[in-house]
């Protein structure tokens, strides 16, 4: 056996203000984000690019959850509000995207090109993975499921954009319509799954470290499921 890795209060203090720090920057820039993407897909009639900024919203209200919950001094008692926060957003955005989605699909929608929504979709992609990455070893580290929700959140923006940047450039390349709702539904699946984890508060490597060195470190965990 080897030494218990506790965290002390000093090193509690500095993750929780990175915390703070990691989604102020990720709610600026999912304002940003969002406002370009709906303008964008109103403008193309675009499932996926609407629901795509709808999405922006979304992370922008599990990441205001987050700070809200950091903001006490004892975030601890507000997180199982913060994670019902997240998984209500993430329903409520699987809702509206599927019914959009839909009408695109019975051709009462007709998507148009758009190289904004391309451009915003690569930028995301570039973007997002990094903030994810940086929230997720935080909260792991101190022990946060609603920081790891977050940054699962996050993530899937990442994937999102990927599902987001190929509908719009078949549409734009060969004129396949029926992509860019196809991948609007891709986007409510993806969160009505992770809108179910949050719910029951499923986070892995959720625990603070204090675990034996060898079992569990602040970079890792004993199995993979942190590693995605």
């Amino acid at each position: 056996m080897t030494a218990v890795a506790v965290l002390t209060p000093t090193r509690t203090a500095v993750l929780r203000r990175r915390i703070r720090i990691v989604v102020a920057i990720t709610i600026t820039w999912n304002v940003i984000e969002a406002a370009i993407a709906l303008i964008a897909g109103n403008i193309a009639s675009s499932a996926a690019l609407i629901g795509f900024g709808l999405d922006s919203i979304v992370e922008v209200l599990s990441a205001a959850a987050v700070a809200w919950q950091f903001a006490s001094p004892t975030p601890e008692k507000r997180e199982k509000v913060a994670l019902r926060i997240i998984a209500v957003s993430f329903f409520g955005l699987a809702a509206y995207v599927s019914v959009d989605a839909v009408l695109s699909l019975t051709g009462l929608h007709d998507p148009e090109h758009s190289p904004v929504g391309i451009a915003i979709a690569t930028l995301s992609l570039i973007v997002m993975p990094f903030l994810s990455w940086f929230e997720r070893r935080t909260g792991r580290e101190l022990g946060s499921a609603s920081a790891i929700a977050d940054s699962k959140q996050t993530l899937i923006c990442a994937y999102l954009s990927a599902a987001l940047l190929a509908g719009l450039l078949l549409n734009s390349l060969l004129g396949w319509a029926w992509a860019d709702s196809v991948a609007a539904l891709v986007i409510a699946v993806v969160a009505v799954r992770e809108g179910i984890e949050a719910w029951k508060g499923d986070a892995c490597c959720a625990t603070p470290v204090t675990m034996l060195t060898g079992e569990r470190d602040a970079e890792g965990c004993q199995d993979d499921c942190c590693a995605h």
